[in-house]
């Protein structure tokens, strides 16, 4: 079902029955799916590191799209959009941008995780009047200590999953512990949650150039996050060992006035494990 199928007055507010769109411009085809009520200032997901349209959490998306028009989609190279994936956090900051631009919107806000935070800052630093409210989480600050590390983090999760025949989430998201390993199972459930027109996985290749960008965007020089002035919700849980947490503390120092939200005996994936508590916190800094 697609906006225009739908009954009218109708709007589509479960994100497993978001209707998948396509848009091209600059020789790129974006796939890209909306939901929540259509006007005002759309709220824009930048998601993660190897990651489609289908790796949105649900219990996420579905309390913020209840009154905002949500967009996730798929960045060049990834997905169901065409292209190339770009070797530099900078280019993938420039595809958001011109992604946004082709919809037709001059506002947004930005919800980020992990990767699609560090493209999120990107953005945000070259083109500040586009963006209004800034999420960001799981996610640290260009040149953070210790964010070039990810990709040996990343390959040894990966391995550790492919023997015991797990998703590599459950080991680079949640605590390998009581609390953790139960929360991550859940997480992967719903996220097959959507059973209809689901998205094709990354390659190896896209996933490559997206681990270099990382390590890139690690070993590069700090950027200057004093100039960023829009409000912003940095989230994390307190034992990340994939962008360190302390890198959340320090994105709450240089952007000023930031609201921290450090959840306890949680990793990387801190705000799927605590998506009741920390939904609403999101809902409730966008609506302010």
């Amino acid at each position: 079902m697609d906006y225009t199928d739908a009954p009218k007055g109708l709007v589509v507010t479960s994100y497993t029955k978001a209707p998948s769109s396509a848009i091209t411009t600059g020789g790129v085809t974006y796939a890209y799916r909306e939901l929540g009520p259509k006007g005002g200032i759309p709220v824009v997901f930048f998601v993660h590191l190897a990651a489609t349209m289908d790796n949105w959490d649900p219990r996420i998306i579905d309390p913020i799209a209840k009154n905002r028009h949500v967009i996730t989609f798929d960045q060049p190279g990834v997905g169901a959009s065409t292209g190339q994936v770009p070797d530099s956090i900078e280019a993938m900051a420039d595809d958001a941008y011109t992604f946004i631009k082709a919809l037709g919107f001059d506002k947004i806000d930005v919800f980020a995780f992990s990767l699609g935070g560090m493209i999120a800052q990107d953005l945000a630093l070259k083109h500040p009047t586009l963006v209004r409210k800034l999420v960001l989480t799981g996610t640290g600050p260009r040149g953070g200590k210790d964010i070039d590390k990810v990709v040996g983090t990343t390959y040894r999760d990966i391995l550790r999953a492919t023997l015991t025949r797990s998703d590599p989430k459950e080991f680079l998201f949640f605590n390998r512990n009581n609390t953790g390993k139960p929360a991550a199972k859940a997480f992967i459930k719903r996220l097959q949650e959507r059973t209809d027109d689901r998205d094709k996985p990354i390659s190896t290749r896209a996933f490559q150039t997206q681990l270099k960008a990382i390590q890139k965007f690690g070993r590069s020089a700090p950027s200057d996050l004093s100039s960023l002035k829009h409000p912003t919700l940095i989230a994390n849980g307190d034992n990340d060992r994939m962008v360190p947490s302390a890198l959340s503390e320090d994105l709450h120092r240089r952007i000023k006035g930031s609201e921290l939200i450090i959840y306890p005996d949680s990793g990387h994936g801190g705000i799927f494990q605590y998506h009741a508590k920390f939904a609403p916190s999101a809902v409730d800094f966008l609506a302010r």
